[in-house]
């Protein structure tokens, strides 16, 4: 009989955690990528890691941080990281994933934690490695300096406001929120057109591992929609990402977010997956 046991990670624990997040670099991008910075200390990570073990061998882990994230979960890892999250109480504001161990996790997980703002079930995962020829990158889009933070910072809020539903800067005033952009202008993975000192399209490459990374934040100014802008953009940061991150670009998409998908599509990207993001 198979034994199976679930308990929090710790630094010694590095070389087996990176092993599972580096089987799967694409989808694990956002945790791989925290992980391979901070390592497992759950003070630098700005979270738990948990692992399920079968048979004395690590097999999938749960990230416990802002979020809560199944990582190669089988069902029976999924109960058991359940089972941890339940008594813990949620700490999280979003359950998010591959579709099918989230869907599961969110089951297991809703009599105790819900209801939730918002579920969305269906968020296609988009890859790519080449740009299309279709799409000439625009320009204009180019990396933002850190002396322009004020610039931006409206239509990131304006961004995160319209696809999250609530306001990043409630609670702590947005402290945590601008440090995370500071952090990404900082880093040079911060992206805009700004034309008469107003940004009209702006991206972020948010995680980044030698292997893949994943574009995040993608906004156009509602004056300018329907110019394709979107495309020219994404085309822009796309070359970008692949000329100076990493060899395989990803993001995932809402499955209701019919113009958004064509436009990526366009620029290159193929759907390749399926995530869920539960947000409370």
């Amino acid at each position: 009989m198979t034994q199976t046991t679930t308990r929090v990670l710790e630094p010694s624990d590095l070389g087996a955690a990176l092993a599972i997040l580096e089987s799967e670099p694409v989808a694990n991008a956002f945790v791989a990528s925290r992980v391979q910075v901070a390592g497992l200390d759950p003070w630098r990570l700005g979270g738990e890691m948990w692992g399920w073990y079968a048979d004395g061998r690590l097999r999938s882990l749960c990230y416990a941080g802002a979020n809560l994230v199944p990582i190669c979960a089988g069902p029976e890892a999924v109960r058991a990281f359940a089972d941890r999250a339940r008594r813990a109480g949620r700490r999280c504001s979003s359950i998010v994933g591959p579709a099918e161990p989230t869907a599961l996790l969110w089951r297991l997980l809703e009599p105790g934690w819900g209801p939730a703002r918002e579920v969305r079930a269906n968020q296609p995962l988009m890859v790519t490695e080449s740009p299309s020829a279709d799409v000439t990158p625009d320009p204009l889009v180019r990396r933002i300096r850190k002396d322009e933070t004020e610039v931006l910072m409206p239509a990131c809020v304006a961004m995160f406001t319209e696809e999250v539903g609530i306001s990043p800067l409630a609670g702590d005033g947005g402290l945590l929120y601008q440090a995370r952009v500071a952090e990404l202008i900082g880093a040079g993975r911060s992206f805009a057109r700004i034309d008469d000192g107003k940004v009209v399209f702006k991206a972020e490459i948010g995680a980044a591992t030698p292997q893949a990374c994943q574009i995040q934040g993608v906004w156009v100014a509602p004056e300018h929609r329907g110019k394709g802008l979107s495309e020219t953009g994404m085309a822009a940061v796309l070359r970008y990402a692949l000329a100076d991150v990493a060899p395989v670009v990803s993001l995932y998409v809402n499955d209701y977010n019919t113009p958004a998908r064509k436009a990526y599509r366009r620029v290159g990207f193929r759907e390749t997956g399926t995530f869920m993001s539960v947000l409370f």
